[in-house]
């Protein structure tokens, strides 16, 4: 195993060739005010595997592809159901 990074989220866009846009989401608990903090973060890679709007995917760092684009997918985790993608579409035209 090597030292990259991994991270793993959900296909929000697939509207670019080859170029697939993860959304990862993460949790942490405030220091001080010890409250549950949610947040994201959205991540252009580089798509072989032909993922879909809504599977979730493990992202690998990569060396730069484009002046953006520094992730490669490196496995589909789970593929997602016709119902949960449609919704996630429609998620994020509204955002």
């Amino acid at each position: 195993m090597n030292n990259r990074r991994r991270l793993t989220g959900i296909v929000i866009s697939t509207k670019m060739d080859k170029t697939v846009v993860v959304r990862v989401s993460s949790t942490f608990r405030h220091p001080l005010y010890k409250k549950v903090v949610h947040s994201h973060k959205k991540y252009k890679a580089h798509d072989e595997l032909g993922a879909q709007i809504g599977d979730h995917v493990r992202i690998v760092e990569s060396r730069p592809i484009s002046k953006t684009k520094h992730w490669v997918v490196e496995a589909i985790v789970r593929r997602a159901r016709r119902d949960e993608a449609e919704a996630l579409a429609e998620q994020e035209a509204e955002a």
